[in-house]
């Protein structure tokens, strides 16, 4: 009879068990399972399933929609009434149909200025045209063949001036400096150092793109860039710390989807919303003051998705680097600041010190300016919009490649 107890007391002899069938035996809880290669159709199942989570979060959200709303309102007042600026480092274009020394003279005595860049020579009208299309040169002077001959006639000389006029502060600034110059420019003087007025060379100025120089198409055409770098980065950046914080964040990443597949289908959401804020942005300003996309629409839409994408990567970026919600906020700033200031929307890069200005290439708001810049004022389409959609697209995948460094994968 004891020897019956104590054969119920013991464990039931049999073959061992293999040290893999137990879920956690001969692994330790820090051991992380390699991120499997996922098919199209379920990669995709999986983002779309992480952002039906996130969109219903969302519109549970009012105070969120609510600012969504709000803030174009705001900000379309703000550009359209309170911000002027005034504009040096100026790009600019010189055509010398005369080849003379005086022409000559004339070129360096607008450069000697110090407002200006050493000037770019062109061989034709078109190429000057050219140059203020692609936004490299905000001013293009025509020097005519008859311009030392009209001085020897004590004639006024006319020489052409084509501005830029997308930075309409910028455009007045340099037409007037110009002017002055050509005003006091002589090959000649008096005995008494007087000028006299027959030989005081006269410009022709034309504005193009924002002939009025209303400082208000300076500000709007760029409204949608600063909108959505304000909603995408300040909203993704608690999307994992709010994760984190609510306790739900191990759970996240213990469901069947990769790290690339969680960070897509939460920024999959803001994109719908970022493209209603683009809608927005483009409406009022159009409605309310006439400035309307003078460019291709489809490429506006087009490069609108890499620069949303790469905002959104930025915030989503800084919610992996941050534990709290206050540290998200905190860190976030770094780049929303920065982004206004060095993007050249609030005020015009080329007026920024070197190795400043170089900086901004570094954010998406300069590439998505620039883009904006072109389509909206200049009338450009896809072809003078490439490079900033190529460089917004690296941004987003160099982002998303940090991302899916820092975001753990889920436990074994």
């Amino acid at each position: 009879m004891s020897e019956v107890r104590q054969s119920a007391g013991a464990p039931v002899s049999g073959p061992s068990m293999p040290p893999e069938a137990g879920p956690l035996h001969g692994a330790s809880s820090s051991s992380v399972a390699p991120e499997p290669i996922r098919a199209p159709a379920h990669f995709l199942a999986n983002v779309l399933a992480v952002a039906y989570k996130e969109a219903s979060a969302l519109r549970r959200d009012k105070a969120f929609l609510a600012a969504v709303m709000v803030q174009p309102i705001v900000f379309v007042l703000l550009f359209a009434y309170a911000l002027s600026y005034k504009p040096a480092n100026v790009p600019w274009a010189v055509l010398d149909r005369s080849q003379t020394a005086a022409s000559r003279r004339l070129v360096e005595a607008i450069e000697s200025t110090g407002y200006f860049k050493p000037p770019r020579p062109v061989t034709s009208y078109a190429e000057g045209r050219g140059l203020l299309q692609r936004g490299a040169a905000v001013a293009f002077v025509v020097i005519p063949p008859e311009f030392r001959r009209d001085f020897e006639r004590q004639a006024r000389p006319r020489v052409q001036m084509l501005l830029d006029g997308t930075d309409p502060v910028t455009a007045a600034r340099v037409g007037g400096v110009i002017s002055a110059v050509g005003t006091s420019f002589t090959i000649g003087a008096d005995t008494a150092g007087r000028v006299p007025p027959q030989q005081q060379a006269q410009l022709r100025q034309r504005f193009f793109f924002n002939p009025t120089l209303r400082d208000r198409e300076f500000f709007l055409s760029v409204l949608a860039g600063i909108l959505l770098t304000n909603v995408c980065m300040s909203v993704t950046s608690l999307s994992m710390v709010g994760e984190r914080e609510n306790g739900t964040y191990e759970h996240m990443l213990a469901s069947p989807t990769t790290s690339v597949e969680l960070v897509l289908g939460k920024l999959l959401p803001y994109v719908v919303i970022s493209y209603a804020v683009l809608f927005v942005a483009l409406i009022l300003p159009g409605v309310g003051f006439g400035l309307w996309p003078r460019g291709s629409l489809l490429a506006l839409l087009v490069v609108t998705l890499p620069f949303v994408l790469a905002s959104l990567s930025i915030g989503a970026l800084v919610s992996t680097l941050a534990s709290t919600s206050a540290q998200a906020v905190f860190i976030s700033v770094f780049f929303l600041l920065p982004s206004f200031v060095l993007s050249g929307s609030m005020i015009p890069y080329q007026l920024m010190p070197p190795g400043i200005r170089e900086i901004g290439y570094l954010l998406p708001l300069r590439w998505y300016q620039i883009a904006q810049r072109r389509l909206i004022e200049r009338g450009g389409g896809l072809v003078e919009v490439a490079v900033p959609i190529l460089a917004l697209s690296v941004f987003f995948m160099v982002i998303l490649l940090l991302i899916r460094w820092r975001l753990k994968p889920r436990l074994a």
